[in-house]
């Protein structure tokens, strides 16, 4: 009758200890059927679950092999009904879940502790993906780094209310300053392929429509409705119009003075470099303008750029866009046309964006984040990111700090 163990192995950490316990169980006849291991802060931490199909005295064995290794080694009977209740869970959903924040305080630990039993979740593993917080208690990350602190967390239950989850996680990150993300665990996490970002307070730190109206004398009246209708109270395309006639007149020259002068996301020069160095592909859909978003292609190496075009006649803005305008629907048309154009599944893409009128494109996405968003579009979206950098995408795919090239 197969005997199952669960062999835990504790202590300094140090070259050919599992060659040790290796030797030692293959000496005992000992059948492999689940190993994990990890080292914090120098001290190994060993599981490995076997099954012997005979007599054989592996206890000893251990307990030799440990004394030589430095590690304290036990080794606990599993009944058949733990073995097969461990198979058994094995088997059911896992959930990603990434707490990110400029530095992560202990209480969240308790906190998430609770939600996660409260819907049945078993915490199976939590590592860093961020790098190692300084000693002078700054901000974690280095100067090439990405900023902040993020801790992911895999999760596994069965009959998961997703949304219920979601919402407490929203609240309770809220709470404690911090963004807490879940995902569904899945083949496609480390293989999205398209990034699609809104331009306007997503890519840039402005409203480029806000900017124009301040140059022209009339930013309080563009201001109230480019408010109103990112808050999703007023139609896109109403209100873009009604923003756009109040431009009619302004200099051409204008547009470039506002281009050179855009402020850039913190994060997004560094994200840049290590997408365009993964190999995705990246896409402004904005229902801003192209003068400004290709002059962040060319500034930044997007692969292509939609937006809306403004109408220029004799040096001056006419107040008018050429059609079709780039509104919630026509994003969510342009993310599935590219992805279909590239030949990949839509839970290969990805988007970004902070206002009402991307949260059809969010929906769309097999990963959609709404980035420092309004109240409205946090609570919308599936995933939101607010306290780090637009960098901190990276951590959502899934990526370690010691992934991305250095200097990048």
């Amino acid at each position: 009758m197969t005997r199952r163990l669960l062999i835990r192995a504790t202590g300094p950490a140090r070259p050919g200890q599992l060659a040790g316990l290796g030797r030692a169980l293959a000496q005992s006849g000992a059948r492999l059927l689940d190993i994990n291991q990890s080292v914090t802060f120098g001290m190994v931490s060993l599981e490995a679950l076997v099954g012997l199909d005979h007599d054989a005295d592996l206890e000893a064995a251990l307990a030799a092999a440990g004394d030589q290794l430095g590690l304290d080694v036990q080794a606990i009977q599993v009944s058949a009904e733990d073995y097969h209740r461990w198979s058994v869970a094995a088997g059911e959903p896992r959930l990603i879940m990434t707490l990110l924040a400029p530095h992560l305080p202990a209480g969240i630990l308790a906190e998430v502790g609770a939600l996660t039993a409260e819907h049945g979740l078993t915490v199976e593993l939590i590592h860093r993906l961020s790098g190692r917080e300084p000693l002078d208690g700054g901000v974690p990350g280095e100067h090439n780094a990405i900023q902040g602190a993020c801790v992911e967390c895999w999760l596994r239950g069965e009959e998961i209310d997703l949304e219920a989850l979601r919402e407490k996680a929203l609240a309770l990150g809220a709470a404690h300053g911090v963004d807490i993300a879940l995902q569904e665990d899945s083949i496609w996490r480390r293989h999205r392929r398209l990034v699609c970002f809104d331009m306007d307070s997503t890519l840039i730190q402005a409203e480029v429509i806000d900017e124009l109206a301040r140059r022209h004398g009339v930013f309080d009246e563009v201001a109230e409705v480019t408010e109103r209708a990112m808050r999703g109270e007023l139609d896109f395309q109403q209100s873009f119009r009604e923003r756009m006639s109040k431009l009619r007149g302004l200099d051409e020259s204008v547009l470039a003075e506002i281009a050179e002068e855009l402020p850039l996301m913190d994060g997004l020069e560094r994200l840049m470099r290590q997408l365009k160095r993964l190999g995705y592909r990246t896409a402004i859909l904005s229902g801003g303008f192209t003068y400004f978003a290709r002059h962040l292609q060319d500034k930044l190496g997007f692969d292509e750029v939609h937006a809306n075009e403004l109408v220029i006649e004799d040096g001056k803005v006419t107040g008018e866009v050429r059609e079709p305008i780039v509104d919630a629907d026509r994003k969510a048309e342009l993310l599935h046309e590219i992805a279909r154009r590239e030949g990949l599944a839509m839970e290969q893409t990805i988007a970004v964006g902070d206002g009402a009128n991307d949260l059809k494109m969010l929906a769309a996405a097999g990963l959609g984040i709404a980035f420092r968003a309004k109240p409205l579009v946090r609570e919308r979206a599936r995933h939101s990111l607010s306290t780090l950098g637009l960098d901190a995408v990276l951590y959502l795919i899934g990526y370690r700090q010691g992934d991305l090239e250095e200097g990048a």
